[in-house]
């Protein structure tokens, strides 16, 4: 795209107003096309993207709205200012259905010309770059991550930013919402991929073996210590120590952790040498850090000096329709590994899958897709197969479809075209790894159009995006 000289079409079929035209936008520093009939443009287009097209509505061999309504249709990245002679509130609104960024009634004098034109590649320009903003940043899978709800597209920008830094990064969240799948990903996209992530679970390692798991021991150190050990500092060095749920840890190894955090050294219990390594600190909690520190739980000085880039992980019930990404490819891993034959969920199940609360979060959904797939056979999941409380729960919402009698008396579901084509775009999406512009190319649409949909999704009145 040459923002330098936008390509403009003049579509006119009077040879004297185009002249003019030419003449008023002679200096702006644009490539004028001038076509005095419909069908070269629509010839023209199959291999040129103008940036504007100046289209006049009445033409001597088609309409000018057909070719406002081919642009439109085949979702081509032009923006259409109409002009005519012919100039109705009636036609102005059609126009504008169609797609028309701005309406011109003959006759016009050259200042509101180029303002108008100016406008036009000013707002071609501006949906160029949030369409590659939009294919840049709005992603449905993100390392270990699934969802592009907008408070994951937020976590995923600070994973990004963070990732190449040694600064210590601290996750919090709700069990079950992914902190060592955050953990890994941070590794996965740091210089020291290459090297080991090293997880410690502080919650799951008897108080008196904490430290040993840490800094190691040596042979004789305390009883039951047959041998030296290599503890998880060594071991990360050169990677990345991932100490989860830290705030569990006791108060005298915090100490000892917050001499090693500020030095890198450390000594392997019953040792009186240090040692040094060099390790990028992940740590990660359930509960409010802060809240521990104010009880005397958590040491301040430690809290500060792990507390340097915080990333809060959301439960699932605030991600929207992640909740339906996430269980339909559960619902694909574990019919393949089980050989049944699940495709997806009726409505009324999605229904429930979004309104339930998920106290969970997303290690409960697993389970409960799952127990699901391990328990019954069919296409499709319907709420009786849910296990409790799920198969319990009547959906708040309301489903978008109805009954309707047919001519020959039948009862035939009828959803509405919106949602249908949601459904399509989003499994595209998911089925190409969140990669946008692959999943437009296999549904024949452009990817600016998809973002436009996703973006209505979004915003309609109770819907999740």
């Amino acid at each position: 795209m040459a923002a330098s000289q936008p390509l403009v079409f003049l579509v006119e079929d009077s040879q004297t107003l185009a002249l003019l035209y030419q003449d008023y936008l002679r200096d702006e520093g644009y490539q004028l096309r001038h076509f005095a009939e419909g069908k070269p443009v629509l010839a023209a287009l199959e291999h040129l993207l103008p940036q504007v097209v100046l289209l006049d509505l009445e033409l001597p061999d088609i309409s000018g709205m057909a070719i406002l309504r081919h642009i439109s249709e085949h979702h081509l990245p032009c923006t259409v200012v109409v002009v005519t002679a012919h100039g109705s509130v009636d036609i102005a609104v059609d126009a504008m259905r169609q797609g028309a960024f701005d309406f011109l009634t003959k006759p016009f004098d050259g200042k509101r010309l180029m303002a108008t034109v100016r406008n036009a590649v000013r707002h071609q320009q501006l949906s160029y770059l949030v369409d590659t903003y939009r294919e840049q940043y709005d992603r449905c899978v993100f390392g270990g991550f699934l969802g592009s709800s907008l408070p994951m597209q937020g976590v995923y920008r600070m994973l990004e930013s963070a990732a190449a830094s040694k600064a210590t990064v601290f996750i919090t969240g709700e069990s079950g919402t992914g902190k060592e799948v955050c953990a890994e990903t941070l590794h996965k996209l740091s210089p020291r991929h290459d090297k080991p992530l090293v997880v410690l679970n502080c919650a799951a390692i008897p108080r008196d073996l904490i430290e040993s798991e840490i800094f190691g021991h040596i042979k004789g150190a305390f009883t039951g210590a047959v041998g030296d050990r290599v503890g998880a500092a060594e071991r990360a060095d050169g990677g990345t120590l991932f100490l989860d749920e830290i705030c569990e840890m006791e108060l005298d190894l915090q100490s000892k952790l917050l001499r090693f955090i500020q030095t890198g050294c450390f000594q392997r219990v019953g040792s009186s040498k240090q040692q040094q390594v060099d390790v990028r600190f992940v740590c990660a909690t359930n509960r409010d850090p802060f809240a521990e520190v104010q009880a005397g739980r958590f040491r301040e000085d430690l809290y500060y000096r792990l507390h340097v880039i915080p990333v809060v992980l959301p439960p699932l019930r605030e991600r929207g329709e992640d909740v339906l990404q996430i269980a339909r490819a559960f619902l694909r891993q574990f019919a393949a590994e089980e050989g049944k034959s699940f495709i997806g969920f009726s409505r009324e199940c999605e229904l429930i899958l979004l309104d339930y609360a998920w106290p969970g979060n997303v290690r409960q959904l697993q389970n409960v897709i799952r127990n699901i797939v391990v328990l019954h056979e069919a296409e499709l999941v319907q709420p009786a197969m849910l296990p409790s409380p799920l198969n319990q729960l009547i959906p708040q919402r309301q489903p978008e479809m109805g009954p309707v009698v047919s001519a020959n008396g039948d009862s035939v579901t009828i959803r509405p075209m919106w949602l249908v084509e949601k459904e399509v775009i989003e499994q595209a999406i998911a089925s190409c790894g969140g990669n946008i512009p692959q999943a437009a190319n296999l549904l024949e649409l452009s990817p600016s159009t998809i973002y436009r949909k996703r973006l209505a999704w979004s915003s309609a009145p109770g819907v999740s995006a």
